[in-house]
């Protein structure tokens, strides 16, 4: 939905009025740094509670206990953001057709939807933990139809502004959290007495939310840093254009992001049992299983930007401004989805300290890279970074994580996880792209990015081990069926 409906919030608004939603999720993302780790620690808590005996009355009060802390720092945002405004609408930004008043009156918005917002990730959290995603996807998808949908019909029938489109923001996002926290706590086991508020249950748990606090930080500077340098030394449009390219680049992690969800309980319940083996071995097949759903997508999407785009868009200037960005954005994007179930293994071990470091260092790097990048190569030196960094998670990270868990696995995560099906899905994609003849018309064109796409994914299905185990694992039990059908028909005859 985020994606569908953002040509018409720019047909409606202006490109510049959508650098403001941009700038709107810069701030969400650098506010992140308060969550304080509860949100990752309140996952992995209802996880590791829901397989212990009697510990009801444990989580009941563990979500009361944290549930107030998180409101409190909500309401600190939303004033923070409105007190900002001013400045961030006269001294920040640099604007171009849109007038300053019109910024602070946005800004003020954002501050109540960051307020009434700020909650949903903790209920989601604990949702997760106790393995509802089903419950929880079910609540995101009619949202965010709302708030795609609502949106658009917002600015078309009553006011084409920025205001009218975050007020509806606001709208949607106290639905959207109170929707997921009457879910949790109907979730949570019953117990026969009340929850209650006990700051103890916070020492129970500060190391880790402690740990998560520190790499949210980090996560912060990395990911959104850039953004924060860019909206300074581009133009309102060209930031615009940025977040864009962004936005398309970053869907690949809402193909990853739901695996990453429903199998980091599972690996924490499987360590708290100390079932290494059965550990190991779901951590190769959902290693596989992101590379088969990622980079078939990724290398499509790298390869054929200007084609997809232009049939998403209908609009050859956005276009022109943002393919490039996206072709090298989604790289980026896509090695940082690799990476995300050894991240699942090490939180699943309360391992915090060696993501820290590594993205400490990547912080480091990336002021003085984005600078100089974007300085003499513009939003293409900027997205350049993003690259250079998650490769350097990739051969950083993997060796230093497999000396300690999972010992003796590094070289088939190398191989048999990453490299077979990387290699199948650049070849086919790659190949495809040379070939590809101009011009054609936009149906021709659709066909044709389907039709590599399904031979892309395809492809790489058949590079990994885990698909073709369990295509000869179908196939013995057809035989077998087909076997005792012949059987059956003989015996009748």
């Amino acid at each position: 939905m985020s994606l569908a409906f953002i040509p018409l919030y720019i047909h409606f608004m202006g490109i510049e009025a959508y650098g403001l939603v941009g700038i709107f999720a810069t701030l969400q993302a650098m506010f992140g740094l308060l969550d304080m780790g509860l949100s990752p620690t309140m996952n992995r808590e209802m996880a590791r509670l829901s397989v212990l005996p009697d510990s009801a009355q444990t989580m009941r009060n563990l979500v009361r206990t944290l549930e107030i802390i998180y409101w409190v720092v909500a309401l600190f945002i939303g004033i923070i953001i409105i007190f900002a405004a001013p400045f961030i609408a006269y001294n920040w930004v640099r604007s171009g057709q849109l007038p300053p008043s019109t910024i602070q009156q946005a800004v003020i918005i954002m501050g109540v939807v960051m307020a009434f917002q700020w909650p949903l990730s903790f209920y989601s959290g604990g949702l997760m933990g106790l393995q509802r995603q089903v419950l929880l996807n079910g609540i995101t998808v009619t949202m965010a139809t709302l708030r795609g949908a609502g949106a658009v019909l917002i600015l078309w029938l009553v006011s084409p502004s920025i205001q009218a489109f975050f007020t509806w923001q606001i709208i949607i996002s106290l639905l959207n959290t109170v929707a997921v926290a009457f879910y949790l706590w109907y979730s949570l086991p019953p117990s026969k007495t009340k929850a209650t508020f006990q700051k103890e249950m916070l020492r129970d748990i500060w190391r880790f939310a402690a740990g998560m606090s520190g790499i949210t930080l980090v996560v912060l500077l990395l990911t959104q840093l850039d953004k924060i340098i860019l909206s300074r030394l581009l133009t309102l449009k060209m930031f615009g254009y940025y977040i864009l390219a962004g936005v398309v680049a970053m869907s690949l992690t809402r193909i990853v992001g739901p695996v990453f969800s429903a199998l980091y309980p599972r690996f924490t319940q499987l360590v708290s049992l100390g079932n290494q083996e059965e550990l190991k071995h779901l951590y190769h097949r959902s290693s596989q299983l992101v590379s088969v759903l990622i980079l078939p997508v990724a290398c499509t999407l790298s390869f054929f930007s200007y084609e997809i785009l232009l049939l998403w868009s209908q609009n050859p200037i956005t276009v022109d401004n943002t393919h490039f960005l996206v072709s090298i954005l989604v790289v980026g994007t896509a090695l940082n989805g690799l990476l995300h179930m050894p991240w699942a293994l090490q939180l699943a071990n309360g391992w915090t300290t060696l993501y820290f470091y590594a993205i400490s260092i990547e912080s480091v790097l990336l002021v003085p890279l984005t600078i100089l990048l974007a300085t003499h190569y513009g939003a293409v030196g900027g997205a350049s970074v993003w690259v250079i960094l998650n490769a350097f998670s990739i051969f950083f990270v993997i060796p230093v994580m497999h000396r300690r868990l999972l010992l003796g696995e590094m070289w088939r995560w190398y191989g048999e996880d990453v490299s077979l099906p990387l290699l199948a899905a650049l070849s086919t994609a790659g190949l495809a792209r040379i070939l590809f003849i101009e011009p054609m018309t936009q149906p021709k064109i659709l066909f044709m990015l389907f039709t590599v796409f399904l031979l892309t994914f395809g492809i790489t299905l058949l590079a990994t081990t885990m698909t073709r185990e369990w295509m000869l694992k179908k196939i013995a039990e057809c035989n077998k069926l087909n076997c005792e059908l012949l059987k059956l028909k003989t015996s009748l005859k």
